[in-house]
């Protein structure tokens, strides 16, 4: 982990955060933080019909990552029990703003600014691009079902949006990272030099990299 104690693994749909994020807790002994998308019940029913449950689905993740944020980060130990999160509490702005009505994530907006106070920062976000092509295989040989049939431009979306909230954040450091060119999971030397990106002490600030 380096100077440490709380990284974020971000990234587009199908970027690797998770497999990252457990490579990296088991690597480092971190404790593990891993969103629970299946147990949000309107999910589906989403990607289905997004127009009619983009409120239900953006409520009830950011709903639910309040809840395990504030439980995990808040219940550490004295001695700074390393943290390694697959997201970042700010990925549920960044979702809305992709999937919700101008009215609607007004409202979301208010709330989620009023959650987002009482949650730690991570000290380092670090973000996985693959690019869109490569997430979109990812995407499909991991075969979730309701996955499979994204509206056309929508990873796209995802994609600018993350650019557009971090380009000029503050606080953290945010590592763009490219993995276009890398596979962390068959490839020892690769996951190396992502997580050498990622430990790597360094001032606040935004960082894009090309390992």
């Amino acid at each position: 982990m380096g100077p440490y104690a709380y990284i974020a693994i971000e990234g587009n749909i199908g970027a690797g955060k998770t497999t990252f994020s457990k490579l990296m807790a088991e690597r480092t002994g971190s404790k593990l933080i891993l969103e629970r998308f299946a147990e949000n019940p309107f999910l589906e029913r989403f990607y289905d019909d997004p127009e009619s449950h983009g409120f239900s689905v953006e409520l009830a993740f950011v709903a639910d990552r309040f809840k395990q944020l504030g439980e995990v980060l808040g219940s550490r130990n004295l001695f700074r029990q390393n943290v390694i999160a697959d997201y970042n509490f700010a990925k549920s702005l960044i979702f809305a703003k992709a999937n919700l009505p101008h009215n609607e994530f007004t409202l979301f907006k208010t709330m989620f600014r009023l959650m987002e106070a009482q949650i730690p920062s991570p000290e380092v976000v670090a973000i996985l691009n693959p690019g869109i092509e490569k997430v979109k295989t990812q995407i499909k040989e991991r075969g979730r079902s309701y996955e499979q049939d994204l509206p056309e431009g929508y990873l796209e979306k995802i994609d600018k949006g993350y650019l557009s909230y971090y380009k000029h954040h503050r606080g953290s450091r945010i590592l763009l990272i490219d993995t276009s060119e890398l596979d962390f999971v068959a490839n020892l030397e690769d996951y190396e030099k992502i997580l050498n990106c990622i430990t790597t002490p360094r001032k606040p600030g935004v960082y894009e990299i090309k390992p």
